[in-house]
């Protein structure tokens, strides 16, 4: 093939975007399968509902942590090495799961194999990957392969639940691990090619060919703090609907169902806000979903009937599918195409801190409180700091406004 054939956006960018996305959903089986057995895991161990919840924090911190060490590998060696190691130690980590005999075996099981080594791999450095072969097409790319891990959480949950009602959690997890290993690996190796660095801005962010938007000394570290800050308001609905529901006596496989539903609809919102940050720019797409996503939380509140549920995470799923994929595009219009790699996966890795913390924080209060309201209202009120940060990003990029002369 001619050099012309590896541009971005070519045929083979693409290609690539289709192998990755199929790579990120399988590895986001480690993210969502903890979701799914919190309940399982609660009664099997004797642990209560903050305990129960630490298994999915412990994955989410590994998985943070693992983001910003693989991306960093991706950088150096090329995307192909992380994923190869993300497919062995999702392998491992499963099977090793379903022989845990305490609970700190299996925390620590999850956090290291499945999060750090493995699904680690599949969010951060993909994204950052997939956004060397675009530019005219860069939201939408960045997008696709961001909703891998949203489709997985979409399409897993009410499989696993089945599985586990059908033949247990132990025989659930042993078989998605085979799963991974046979999908990813070969999966991989498709994925040998380094990208070529195009230092230009989206043009729907404004940015001219060739260039990139100026940047504050205190960008970065605020858009740090913004991934932190929607995820911990993202996390609640996420990681304690099916708890929440088979408390207000629903069960947790209508839980497991709402999840999918949720997830689903933020497939749709994700991809709706890639088309639309190619017309408006990463930041509009950002304030848009940190606003909605505001609203949603809001609503979990007084409506609590099994059919509002269904709504309302429906809404929710609508209303935050665009907001994490937005930092990447935002970076990618203010940084070096060199930095990609390490720079998105690490606000992508505050993201992923900022689930965890939530995941935790909501189950903490849970157990002080017995009521998952004041859970919902903390995440409002990380909504907003993450809302604030956005608006302040917009001020920051301003035309300066001429200074007039003094009168004499």
């Amino acid at each position: 093939m001619t050099a012309a054939a590896f541009t971005p956006d070519s045929r083979y960018a693409w290609f690539r975007l289709a192998v990755s996305l199929v790579l990120a959903v399988v590895g986001g089986i480690g993210l969502w399968l903890a979701v799914v057995v919190l309940p399982t895991i609660q009664a099997e161990f004797g642990v209560d509902r903050a305990g129960a919840s630490l298994p999915y924090t412990a994955t989410f911190v590994g998985f943070a942590f693992g983001g910003f060490v693989m991306g960093r590998v991706a950088q150096r060696y090329g995307i192909i090495v992380p994923v190869s190691i993300a497919a062995v130690a999702l392998g491992a980590g499963f099977g090793l799961a379903a022989l845990a005999q305490n609970f700190w075996q299996f925390l620590v099981i999850q956090a290291v194999l499945v999060g750090f080594l493995g699904s680690a791999a599949t969010f951060g450095p993909l994204v950052a990957d997939v956004s060397q072969w675009f530019l005219k097409r860069r939201g939408i790319a960045v997008a696709i392969v961001a909703s891998g891990n949203y489709i997985a959480g979409a399409i897993w949950p009410p499989f696993m639940q089945s599985a586990i009602e059908s033949y247990g959690w132990r025989m659930t997890y042993a078989v998605l691990g085979l799963i991974c290993v046979t999908i990813m690996l070969p999966l991989a190796q498709l994925l040998r090619r380094r990208p070529q660095f195009h230092d230009t801005a989206s043009p729907a962010s404004g940015g001219v060919k060739g260039g990139l938007l100026p940047r504050h000394p205190l960008l970065f570290p605020a858009l740090v703090l913004a991934g932190l800050s929607c995820c911990v308001a993202m996390s609640m609905p996420q990681v304690h609907i099916v708890a929440y529901c088979a408390d207000l006596g629903y069960g947790p496989a209508r839980g497991a169902e709402m999840l999918s539903v949720m997830l689903a609809f933020g497939v749709i919102s994700r991809l709706a806000s890639g088309l639309i940050a190619d017309r408006i720019g990463g930041l509009a797409t950002l304030i848009a979903g940190s606003f909605l996503q505001m609203v949603a939380l809001l609503l979990y509140i007084p409506f609590d009937g099994l059919a509002s549920l269904y709504v309302v995470s429906a809404v929710f799923g609508l209303s935050q599918g665009g907001i994490v994929p937005s930092y990447a595009l935002i970076i990618r219009d203010h940084f070096p195409a060199r930095e990609a790699a390490s720079r998105i996966s690490t606000v992508l890795t505050a993201t992923v801190f900022g689930m965890a913390l939530g995941g935790w924080m909501s189950g903490e209060i849970f157990d002080l409180t017995g009521s998952y309201t004041l859970a919902f209202l903390n995440g409002v009120a990380w909504n907003v700091l993450n809302l604030g940060i956005a608006l302040w990003i917009l001020y920051l990029r301003r035309p300066l406004r001429p200074l007039r002369p003094a009168i004499a």
